[in-house]
């Protein structure tokens, strides 16, 4: 009897069809699910003799199969109906979804502006290793061996094996590191500036951070004066800041430079009135600037006697807070997208 019921269904699995979604759950319950008749008819295996219930068995098996993959047949047909169905309705008449910009970061805006005023000054980028001798960093540049940035609270200093420093060998504190370089491997006149992370041995604050970047510039020719550098200073800081604003050095000192000069332009949101961005003193400071030590000239390889030149540095996220109003410098690494998004299509 079940033989015979097995050879029906299958007759009738085989000549069944499915058009709707409604048929196909139809179907899936008729010969699959628990209750079906598929299922019914493994409930009377165990009513027959021991000796027939193996051959039984396997007749059961193929008619279980046969239902599985009518059913996944008619499953994949009505998927392909549907997606033909869906793409028909598709109307190409309407406009394409616009291509949506990601965010520019704030430090990437302000550092192309910088070397793009600096390239039309005739200035060409430079750069250098992030891992540095101390002959590059310091010596070169008049570090004395007792200078307070040669210590360990300041500077990150190389291991070359667990515990045991390497003294000659620190994460750059500067790209000063890069005029170095390009004044012994390149001849004079050299016009370029120096973009490029920096490391310092400080605690992570609003207004001071371990890793950080700065531009530095650096030209040397003949006849190069005083006036060269604040004439270049000052065409920069109308660029960046407006035409309207204006500069003011003051004496300071630097190690590679002499005389050198720290580097103020008016307040561009209060205009030198006064505010509490430049508390209320209507400067803000931009940079540190001089001539270049006959000293240094020397140490690489370029005769001060015919020579001179003026250097300049100052910091990136520096002039990204100034220009963007922005107070507080852990910002710029903590990848907060509502903070990035603000800079979307800068």
């Amino acid at each position: 009897m079940i033989s015979e019921r097995v050879q029906e269904l299958l007759t009738e699995i085989e000549n069944s069809t499915v058009s709707t979604k409604e048929q196909l759950e139809a179907f899936r319950m008729r010969y699959i699910s628990r209750k079906g008749v598929v299922t019914e008819l493994f409930d009377q295996l165990k009513t027959i003799p021991q000796e027939d219930r193996r051959a039984v068995g396997q007749e059961l098996n193929t008619l279980k199969n046969a239902a599985q993959d009518r059913f996944q047949l008619f499953s994949t047909q009505l998927e392909e109906q549907s997606d033909n169905g869906a793409a028909s309705q598709v109307d190409l008449t309407l406009p394409a979804v616009p291509n949506q910009y990601g965010s520019i970061h704030p430090l990437t805006i302000v550092r192309r502006r910088i070397i793009e005023i600096f390239e039309r000054m005739g200035f060409n980028v430079s750069d250098g290793p992030e891992i540095e001798t101390d002959w590059y960093n310091f010596s070169a540049l008049n570090f004395p061996d007792n200078h307070p940035a040669r210590e360990m609270q300041d500077t990150f200093f190389v291991e070359k094996s667990a515990g045991e420093v390497k003294d000659d060998v620190l994460l750059r504190t500067h790209t000063s590191n890069v005029q170095i370089r390009l004044m012994e491997h390149k001849k004079p006149p050299l016009r370029s500036i120096m973009p490029g992370r920096v490391f310092r041995n400080e605690a992570i604050s609003a207004r001071a951070h371990c890793v950080f970047h700065q531009v530095e510039g650096l030209y040397v020719d003949k006849n190069v004066s005083f006036k060269d550098l604040k004439d270049t200073l000052y065409h920069f800081a109308k660029e960046m800041f407006g035409q309207d604003s204006k500069i003011r050095l003051r004496p300071s000192y630097f190690p590679f430079t002499e005389p050198s000069a720290e580097i103020d332009v008016t307040c561009f949101i209060c205009k030198g009135k006064g505010c509490n961005v430049c508390k209320y003193s209507g400067w803000v400071e931009i940079a540190g600037s001089g001539m270049v030590d006959p000293q240094v000239l020397a140490n690489c390889g370029i005769d001060p006697e015919e020579y001179t030149g003026f250097a300049f540095g100052m910091g990136i996220e520096r002039i990204t807070m100034l220009r963007y109003g922005i107070k507080d410098l852990r910002l710029f690494t903590e990848n907060d997208v509502r903070f990035l998004r603000q800079f979307e299509g800068a």
